[in-house]
């Protein structure tokens, strides 16, 4: 099969991440250009893959402005960029891999779901939990009926306490109008797995939840603006900054604060930069913990928990059958299988790395299939599609609205009137 050439708009940590697959397999995929406004990351990004000046460019707007440069396009922008340079690439011709969420309104989701059929070109969305072996050995399980017919499905999808604090607190996901509400930042991967694992579309839709420890009234008596004023509870504080920033790891999410990771730029970047804020004091406005409950066509039920306090971070669930129970937890790389019938657990251990290292072979099993798609050029089957993204990013815009309105939202009614009315 033909070798793939593809360019990079976006070279933050998850467009590199993916684009990583090219140095590991050359023969498979090639790297061609680059659009990143951050002098620093091009340059380097330009060294990685060893690219010419004439092919790294500061916007998007200049690398599409140019004849067609590559077979498709990788878009890691910011969550509520992804929408111009989508539409733009695929009316340009090229297959498009979107990291997720599609976008931060349903309205466009759906324009850029039916422009990919117009198109007739590949449209893939990175939900990457669908290509690693954990969740794919589970879908297999219920497609052989190892539990009988699915009933219920209980997904958790653990945060934890740093991670919140980092992302979702001072990170670039804690403001829901500058990037998108959490349910869609962080879990757009988890409804879409429920989605896929209930086997049929979500029907209706109900959701609750808050920010409720992360806010101002909650900040220890004396806690300063910044963690470096002088705070008086430091030593007792588990958000301190320079305790989580200031070590000698810097990898994530250290690496994240600043693009020179030497001590005096990363105190410097606590001085001046988001990062350095209390938590107790910072501009978020997303939810830290919020559940979601939906029915699917075939009468599975499924619930969904999203809480920012945990100790791991992690993703753990339990599926109930007519025949028997399959329990997982996917950093851990073990999944149960209970068989009612004989009273017998049936333990399955998956020897690969797991967690948040790639996804669990997520990310690379995803460029994987994209590549065969393009090579095929989108008349092949892939785990997903771009309806199927659609739906269960839709999914995700719902659950905020129940959680707004307190009210139950049926999805139909709800993607008729999002496809109609644009925000």
């Amino acid at each position: 099969m033909r070798k793939i050439t593809v360019a990079l708009i976006g070279a933050g940590q998850r467009g590199v991440n993916y684009a990583g697959y090219a140095l590991e397999h050359p023969d498979q995929l090639q790297v061609v250009a680059v659009a990143e406004p951050n002098t620093s990351r091009r340059h380097n990004f330009q060294a990685l893959h060893g690219l010419s000046d004439e092919l790294c460019f500061e916007s998007w707007e200049d690398l599409l402005g140019e004849p067609n440069l590559a077979d498709a396009v990788l878009i890691c922008t910011q969550d509520n960029m992804h929408y111009e340079p989508t539409m733009k690439a695929l009316e340009a011709g090229y297959h498009v891999l979107l990291e997720k969420p599609m976008s931060s309104d349903p309205w466009e989701c759906i324009q850029m779901g039916k422009r990919s059929e117009q198109a007739e070109r590949v449209f893939s969305i990175c939900h990457v939990l669908r290509y690693t072996n954990f969740f794919t050995t589970i879908k297999k399980l219920l497609s052989e009926g190892a539990i009988g017919q699915l009933m219920s499905i209980q997904h958790n999808e653990n945060v934890a306490y740093w991670h919140q604090a980092h992302s979702f607190v001072r990170g670039n996901w804690r403001k829901a109008a500058e990037s998108s509400p959490m349910i869609l930042a962080k879990s757009c991967h988890d409804l879409d797995i429920i989605l896929w694992l209930a086997g049929a579309d979500c029907t209706y839709v109900s959701s609750f939840g808050s920010l409720a420890h992360f806010k101002k009234e909650n900040a220890p008596e004396g806690a300063p603006q910044r963690c470096l004023d002088g705070c008086p509870v430091s030593d007792q504080c588990l958000y301190y900054a320079p305790n989580v920033y200031l070590t000698d790891d810097i990898y994530w999410p250290t690496s994240a604060i600043s693009d020179d990771l030497s001590l005096e730029a990363r105190t410097k970047a606590l001085q001046e930069g988001p990062y350095g804020r209390c938590v107790y004091h910072c501009d978020n406005d997303v939810v830290d913990h919020q559940v979601v409950n939906m029915e699917f066509a075939n009468e599975v039920t499924a619930a969904f928990t999203m809480s920012a306090f945990t100790n791991d971070c992690s993703r753990t669930l339990k599926l109930m059958g007519t025949k028997g129970e399959i329990r997982g937890a996917m950093e851990k790389n073990e999944i149960e299988v209970i068989d009612f019938a004989t009273g017998t657990a049936k333990q399955i251990s998956l020897e690969i790395p797991g967690g948040h290292i790639g996804h669990g072979g997520g990310d690379f099993g995803l460029i994987r299939d994209f590549i065969k798609l393009v090579q095929e050029d989108g008349k092949g089957d892939g785990l997903t599609s771009a309806a199927q993204s659609v739906q269960s990013h839709l999914m995700a815009f719902a659950a905020e609205r129940s959680r707004l309105d307190r009210k139950v939202v049926a999805l139909k009614d709800f993607w008729e009137v999002n496809e109609i009315n644009e925000a």
